[in-house]
């Protein structure tokens, strides 16, 4: 046996080894949301080149809205979902339909099933109005959510999905955290690589 290796077994014998100590099943999984949602949700989604608006009315918000969505053809902004669009109406916001999407779809503007504070993320599902499209073609992907559609962890969203629609869940039901992205090429990441370049989420 050479030098070098006998070296190294003396070395590895001579290890202490720790035995760990037994784990805390009871002990929670998640780290604490000590902030407001809102406010958590906010933060960690930010983190993420999310953009995410907090309003105090929903009037408010949908003031906010149309001011940012003047800038846009109303045919290429896209809402199929009956509540959002009789608000858009009310607010005299111009949207389309969109009940075939148009090429030039500039904006999508839908609801979500909830936002999770501790990930940055909205939970959306094939049971809204308008399917899975206007989560994956626009460029820019509007949600409009409401302040009790907030919980702390993901589990308390699976929960309330499932108490949401019982037997009858969704075909599809996806966690949105962020724009799109993706690092596969080269590991440079890229945002809207395979779906909206930007997200805002509007908050009442």
């Amino acid at each position: 046996m050479s030098e070098a290796r006998r070296e190294i077994l003396n070395r590895l014998k001579n290890t202490i080894h720790n035995v760990p100590g037994k784990p805390n099943f009871d002990a929670p999984v998640y780290h604490p949301v000590h902030q407001p949602l809102e406010i958590a949700f906010k933060e960690k989604l930010e983190e993420l080149n999310g953009s995410v608006y907090l309003f105090e009315s929903e009037e408010a918000l949908f003031a906010e809205l149309k001011t940012r969505l003047a800038k846009y053809n109303s045919n290429n902004i896209c809402c199929a979902e009956e509540a959002i669009k009789s608000r858009l109406k009310t607010m005299q916001i111009p949207f389309s339909n969109c009940k075939k999407l148009p090429e030039t779809i500039e904006v999508g503007i839908t609801g979500c099933e909830f936002l999770i504070a501790h990930t940055g993320s909205a939970m959306v599902s094939s049971a809204q109005e308008g399917g899975r499209r206007l989560f994956v073609y626009p460029p820019l992907h509007i949600i409009i959510a409401a302040k009790k559609q907030i919980v702390d962890y993901l589990e308390k969203a699976y929960l309330g999905i499932q108490k949401k629609y019982a037997d009858n869940l969704p075909s599809q039901i996806t966690l949105i955290t962020g724009p799109s992205r993706t690092a596969d090429i080269e590991k440079t990441l890229i945002i809207g690589a395979h779906g909206p370049k930007e997200l805002q989420i509007f908050i009442s």
